[in-house]
């Protein structure tokens, strides 16, 4: 008898533990539903991390936030490899301090996308507070561009269903990525060039930086054109990609007739 108490004392323990563990990860889904319910996108807008397509075709996108060293090159080098499609998303304090760039990149026919105004994490904010950051950011690109940015990546990449619902309502869409270059860890230009080449996709949507603190990006970005051309892929702005129109117009010919 002693011994048949002992068992089902185990055993009672054993699911008084199971038990406490339910109720704690019931606990977690529920305190995290908003996130859920995003990244399931069963309800309401949702994040745009890629495009489903059989053509091989990507955007290559870069975020800017601060420094006036790296920019510059990344759209020269851009233009000196024939690429004349790619998304920039710019955070407004940076676009007012350097018009000039904001112009250079607009005159070069490449697409100019929000990436707010402070940069911190906007599902941490009331509702106030996210649209009067991002009404900021709008004025203020919109002024130093000349055109409504119609796309935006938030800072950090960071949003609950909240941020996607006020951002929606604003006539935003959040763009997201699938392929991480991982740039602003400055892991090295062949680390840079093997993850975004090795992990490139139809439809991607490629997350690079011209900040100051990516450092070897503008080393990188040569490398990985050329790799993806070689994979046979041709570029397009974010909003082409949404909307299924052409990549590059005649990109691929002109390739073929310098061979």
């Amino acid at each position: 008898m002693n011994v048949f108490y002992v068992l089902n004392g185990k055993k009672l323990k054993q699911y008084f533990i199971l038990a406490l563990a339910v109720i704690f990860a019931a606990g977690v889904v529920y305190a995290e539903r908003d996130n859920i319910t995003v990244f399931m996108q069963d309800s309401g807008p949702a994040a745009v991390f890629k495009v489903e397509t059989d053509r091989p075709v990507l955007a290559l996108t870069f975020d800017i936030s601060w420094g006036d060293v790296r920019a510059e090159p990344i759209i020269d080098l851009l233009l000196e490899n024939g690429v004349k499609k790619a998304t920039f998303f710019l955070s407004s304090p940076w676009a007012e301090q350097h018009p000039d760039i904001v112009q250079k990149i607009v005159k070069a026919g490449f697409e100019i996308g929000s990436h707010g105004h402070k940069h911190d994490n906007y599902s941490q904010m009331s509702d106030d507070e996210i649209e009067r950051q991002l009404r900021t950011a709008h004025t203020i690109l919109t002024e130093t561009a000349g055109r409504e940015p119609k796309l935006l990546r938030l800072p950090n990449g960071d949003f609950d269903k909240r941020v996607l619902s006020i951002a929606n309502r604003m006539g935003y869409t959040v763009i997201q990525w699938d392929t991480d270059s991982k740039d602003w860890t400055n892991p090295g230009v062949d680390r840079i060039v093997s993850t975004v080449v090795s992990r490139a996709h139809p439809g991607d949507i490629v997350l690079l930086h011209a900040s100051d603190s990516a450092k070897q990006t503008h080393e990188a970005l040569p490398q990985i054109i050329e790799g993806l051309r070689g994979k046979g892929y041709e570029f397009a702005t974010v909003s082409e990609l949404l909307s299924g129109a052409a990549a590059e117009g005649g990109e691929a010919q002109e390739q073929k007739n310098k061979k």
